[in-house]
C-alpha cells in the first residue's frame, strides 16, 4: 500500500536542465550531452557531487568543474551550466503533487546547492516557493550532506515521513537515481514524458491526478 509520494524537482516538477545544457552546448560548439557526460565522470567525487553535498561553494565549483572539463579536452563556462538549472514549472505535475498531498505523505527529494547568500539552488523565496510549501518535507542534498543516488538520502526521506521504502513511490528523470530507491523496495517511475509519468503515478496510487 502506497503511503507516500516522493518527487524529484528538476526534470520532474521543472523541465529538465539537460534541455538547457543542450542549448548551451550548441551555442558553445560542444558535442551534444557533453555536460551530462562530465557529470557522469567520477560521479561520487566530481565537482558536481561535491557541490551538491555542500563541500564546494559556487566559486569552488566553477573552478573545479572547468578544470575537469579541460582535463577531458573541453572548454566549458561553468557559470552557463549553473544558469541551465533554472527550468520551467510543469503545471500538470504540480497538480499531481497537490492531489497526492490530499491523501498521502509527500516529499521533494532534490540534489541542489547553496549560494553565497545562504539560500539554495531551489530557493523557496523564488517563484517556486508555493511548490515547496505543498510538500510535507523537502530533502535537499546541500542541507543533509548526502545526495541522490546515495542510499542514505532516501533513508532520510523515509525517516522524516515515517514510512517504509515499500510504502513509497518515487519519481525522477534519471535512472541512476531510481535504481537505489527501487533496490530499497520503493516503486519507481522514470519521468521522460511527464504526461505518461502522471498516468503511471495515478495507477500506482489508485486515484486520479488530473
Amino acid at each position: 500500500m502506497i503511503r507516500a509520494a516522493l518527487f524529484d524537482f528538476g526534470g520532474v516538477i521543472l523541465s529538465s536542465p539537460f534541455e538547457a545544457f543542450n542549448v548551451y552546448e550548441a551555442e558553445a560548439g560542444l558535442e551534444p550531452d557533453t555536460i551530462r557526460r562530465l557529470n557522469a565522470t567520477n560521479p561520487d567525487v566530481n565537482a558536481w557531487a561535491r557541490f551538491e553535498r555542500g563541500e564546494l561553494d559556487p566559486a569552488g565549483f566553477i573552478e573545479a568543474f572547468e578544470a575537469e572539463a579541460a582535463a577531458l579536452g573541453h572548454t566549458v563556462d561553468a557559470r552557463r551550466v549553473l544558469d541551465g538549472l533554472r527550468g520551467h514549472v510543469r503545471p500538470e505535475m504540480v497538480e499531481a503533487v497537490r492531489r497526492c498531498g490530499e491523501r498521502l505523505r509527500t516529499a521533494m527529494l532534490t540534489n541542489n546547492f547553496r549560494d553565497p547568500a545562504g539560500g539554495s539552488s531551489d530557493d523557496p523565496a523564488s517563484e517556486t516557493r508555493m511548490i515547496f510549501e505543498m510538500f510535507d518535507d523537502v530533502i535537499e542534498s546541500s542541507v543533509v550532506g548526502v545526495r541522490k543516488p546515495e542510499p542514505r538520502f532516501y533513508e532520510i526521506a523515509c525517516e522524516r515521513l515515517d514510512v517504509r521504502p515499500e510504502e513509497c513511490v518515487f519519481l525522477d528523470d534519471l535512472g541512476i537515481n531510481l535504481k537505489p530507491a527501487r533496490a530499497m523496495g520503493m516503486t519507481t517511475i522514470k519521468v521522460e514524458d511527464p504526461a505518461a509519468a502522471i498516468v503511471a503515478l495515478a495507477e500506482t496510487v489508485g486515484f486520479p491526478l488530473s
